[in-house]
């Protein structure tokens, strides 16, 4: 009787909190009367009140908060480090600086993470901060894309080696930070994305190209591997024969010789290799962004 009358409270401010949700335009998803799932696809209405309330959803294991989550601060996000039953986390656009990133370090049942346009643009924001994601015993998965990420974020995340899956895109990293992720002895699946273009100045050296793959050949656990945006060779791709867990090559918007393709398909004959050329426009807008 005991339990099932502290229970009765909880289920109770959970349906006030879904209400709540849902009335500002969240899905949200319950079992047994307690919330498990809350998704958003425009965050622009959630303010400190709202992510209070989603902070008090202890049951809650899934939390997507996309489309302009700009209400998502330092302040804010420490309002989530009581969600112990979280397993999935998406954000856009949070505001968050790398030492905010502290207030999810201790959520000990949080598998996987993905953070797109964080600190976008330009704060000051580096990614160092998800060196605090050493805590977080069961994260195998982490996204990381449109965002000032750089070189200190490729660090830190290489103190991660409880992942099992990368993804990174359209940040401020360099070939040097590619380096880092040797450290990551586990990781099985990869997939990397050419580096935004800086101005004002700012060096502008490839992300990947064909001496990426001397790196990434090093990466001897990796199972899957994506490279997307990119302009590569035969001569550089077969470094990948040096990998002997490959079993995925996916190659999106890759301005490769058809040619080349089927060279590597011989070389790599137990690979399954999918190549998809860029269209005009995509090869128009490839050209700009692969500019020095």
């Amino acid at each position: 009787m005991l339990l099932g009358s502290l229970a009765l409270p909880v289920v109770a401010e959970d349906a006030k909190v879904a209400a709540s949700l849902r009335e500002l335009g969240g899905q949200v998803t319950e079992a047994g009367g307690a919330v498990t799932k809350v998704s958003f696809r425009d965050c622009s209405k959630l303010g400190d009140a709202e992510f209070k309330q989603i902070g008090q959803l202890k049951s809650l294991k899934s939390l997507t908060l996309y489309g302009s989550c700009k209400g998502l601060t330092d302040t804010t996000l420490a309002h989530f480090a009581g969600l112990t039953a979280l397993e999935e986390l998406g954000t856009d656009g949070i505001q968050v600086t790398d030492a905010g990133l502290k207030h999810l370090a201790n959520l000990p049942n949080l598998r996987t993470a993905s953070f797109f346009h964080i600190a976008f643009p330009d704060k000051g924001f580096t990614g160092a901060g998800f060196a605090a994601f050493k805590t977080l015993p069961k994260l195998e998965r982490l996204t990381v894309a449109g965002t000032p990420f750089n070189d200190k974020g490729m660090a830190a995340v290489a103190e991660l080696t409880q992942l099992k899956e990368f993804r990174t895109w359209h940040t401020f990293q360099t070939q040097a930070g590619n380096e880092h992720l040797l450290k990551l002895t586990g990781l099985r699946s990869l997939m990397l994305g050419q580096r935004l273009r800086q101005y004002g100045g700012k060096p502008n050296g490839l992300s990947i190209d064909d001496a990426t793959l001397a790196t990434l050949a090093k990466l001897k656990s990796l199972e899957s591997l994506g490279l997307d945006e990119v302009r590569l060779t035969h001569a550089g791709l077969v470094q990948l024969k040096a990998l002997p867990n490959l079993k995925k090559l996916s190659l999106q918007r890759a301005d490769i010789p058809e040619a080349d393709i089927t060279k590597l398909r011989a070389d790599l004959s137990k690979v399954t290799i999918e190549w998809k050329p860029p269209t005009e426009d995509e090869r128009k807008k490839l050209e700009g962004m692969l500019k020095p």
